[in-house]
């Protein structure tokens, strides 16, 4: 006989009535939202052209893991919550009236110094925190003014909200998708990406990316999908919601990948026209050429001829080595790839400043919709346990929520607050996700029991999960997150952790000088991947505390009557 919830999802254990999405489309573009983020923009693209930029080096790994692991875990979450009722950048500038910047910026590229110098103000060391500043923080607080607008109400407010945020981002990569691909040198562009290179596959490297990547990008054991879950109909199908929005989200980062390899191949032929310019006025002033008189078809055919016939006088030149390839290898990931490979790319687009406002309007959107969910994830959880009085409205929680989140967000308006973006990126939520995914896992198939889950689901769905669904939630999944877990172990204890410093007085300076974490960043990054695990324990044992509590009262209550 199927198990039923002994609650309705939609009344809270105050009886309270619980908000209810007005339609199934706000919850799905709620999800999408939520799952479709940055790094469907700006990490997946990079795994793609670290890795020889062939498809199946990451996309086929990223794929097989998504079918073993995102796409099984993520169904799980829903299964289980559902019952829960909780550029102005062309040039230098002409006069930077500081000693010094004017030489960092002609050594290495105006959009490098616009972002690295004059948006964050960059310190060489993060040792050196430096001053808050001021323009970041003021964005800073903008943000999250707009964040507590659009969650003041929760889905109430959200759900609205979630129709533009979610749906923007896909309509300016369709007209980047179209612009690109008009572009010259778009094809060079994704001919690199769907380049096949099998041999890359034995790399465990890869695996380990791939896997990672889909796990981050998913947005899996945040707590998002698990509040936004709790708004639905306990009948609401989750299982055909979570393999759709699943799939969504993957097809979303290869499309947004031919969007930016075609800007990237149109960028590429660009720089790579602008070397063979370069050598070719090397040439022609060596030689007393007429201007024009050589083309960049017949660069290569004249350089063999005058290497042959004044080798000495070829060899003086300060010719570079000109290849297309070299430069398609070049690769950023995160805000360097937004913020400087794309954007001079763009810069080099006719009408740029439209095409800089699309695009990083695209970034907000993103960025604002997947707040969404952290939002939810925080609020949702501390209204069901009444972390505050009931009288207390729910915008005061929310404003309080967002002033501090606010407050512990301005380390990142530091000088060297990139540093710390980095950190909290590749460090504070790695091990914990992994970790708390991985309990979650084995909490509902071998704590909460495979028989009451699946009796569960065929009470929501109207079938029971088939042999292949409880032999990945029993085996593979836990499996797969354990592999992933002693994987990213093993390279973290191999490599010491390091980061990558905006050096101007580095010798091989514009690139980023690598520096070793001093030991007090290493302390933090310890405590930023363990704090969030102490929780586990911790409400564990407060709960034990309750009940055993509870049972003295209650025998002390009989013992009373008793003796009474």
């Amino acid at each position: 006989m199927a198990h039923a919830p002994e609650q309705d999802p939609a009344t809270s254990d105050l009886g309270e009535e619980r908000p209810k999405w007005d339609n199934k489309a706000q919850y799905f573009l709620s999800c999408i939202g939520f799952a479709v983020g940055l790094g469907n923009i700006w990490r997946f693209p990079y795994l793609c052209q670290t890795y020889g930029g062939g498809l199946s080096s990451v996309t086929l790994s990223l794929l097989i893991s998504l079918y073993y692991n995102a796409i099984v875990a993520w169904v799980l979450w829903y299964l289980l919550n559902s019952f829960q009722h909780p550029l102005p950048w062309s040039s230098c500038p002409p006069d930077l009236n500081r000693t010094g910047f004017v030489e960092e910026c002609q050594g290495s590229s105006a959009v490098s110094y616009f972002w690295y110098r004059q948006t964050l103000n960059i310190t060489a060391d993060i040792n050196d925190s430096g001053s808050i500043q001021w323009w970041l923080l003021l964005c800073l607080a903008a943000s999250w003014a707009v964040v507590y607008m659009c969650v003041i109400r929760g889905i109430e407010t959200t759900g609205k909200v979630i129709y533009f945020t979610a749906l923007f981002p896909y309509l300016v990569l369709t007209i980047f998708v179209i612009r690109g691909l008009t572009l010259p040198g778009a094809t060079k562009g994704l001919i690199y990406l769907f380049t096949p290179n099998m041999h890359i596959l034995q790399n465990p490297q890869v695996w380990l990316d791939a896997a990672t990547q889909i796990f981050f990008s998913l947005s899996l054991a945040f707590g998002g999908h698990i509040a936004f879950a709790s708004y639905n109909s306990p009948r609401n199908d989750c299982q055909k919601d979570a393999v759709v929005i699943a799939l969504v989200n993957s097809m979303t980062s290869l499309y947004a990948s031919i969007a930016v390899f075609s800007v990237l191949g149109f960028k590429a032929t660009n720089d790579y026209g602008h070397c063979l310019d370069r050598n070719i006025l090397s040439l022609i002033n060596e030689f007393d050429f007429p201007e024009q008189s050589i083309s960049r078809d017949d660069y290569l055919a004249v350089l063999m001829h005058l290497n042959a016939t004044w080798p000495k006088r070829v060899a003086q030149l300060p010719l570079k080595f000109c290849r297309l390839e070299d430069f398609l290898d070049k690769s950023a990931s995160g805000p360097g790839l937004a913020f400087i490979l794309f954007t001079e790319a763009v810069l080099h687009m006719p009408g740029a400043p439209a095409w800089a406002v699309l695009f990083f309007g695209m970034l907000f959107t993103l960025g604002l919709s997947t707040m969404f969910g952290s939002m939810e994830a925080v609020i949702t959880p501390m209204l069901d346990v009444g972390v505050l009085p009931r009288w207390v409205p729910k915008e005061a929680l929310t404003g309080l929520v967002c002033l501090a989140c606010f407050l512990f967000a301005t380390c990142f308006t530091l000088q060297s607050g990139n540093y710390w973006l980095e950190i909290f990126d590749n460090v504070a939520a790695s091990l914990n996700l992994l970790i708390l995914a991985f309990l979650e896992v084995v909490g509902v198939a071998y704590v909460y029991g495979m028989k009451r889950f699946c009796d569960d689901i065929a009470w929501m769905t109207g079938r029971r999960p088939s042999p292949y669904w409880r032999l990945t939630w029993r085996v593979v999944s836990p499996l797969l997150l354990l592999t992933i877990f002693v994987a990213y172990i093993t390279l973290l204890s191999q490599k010491p952790l390091s980061y990558r410093a905006w050096n101007p007085k580095y010798e091989l300076f514009p690139t980023r000088q690598e520096k070793l974490y001093p030991g007090w960043v290493l302390a933090a990054c310890a405590l930023l991947s363990l704090l969030p695990l102490l929780w586990v324990p911790g409400v564990a044992l407060a709960q034990l505390l309750t009940r055993q509590r509870r049972t003295w009262r209650d025998r002390d209550a009989r013992l009373d009557t008793d003796t009474s």
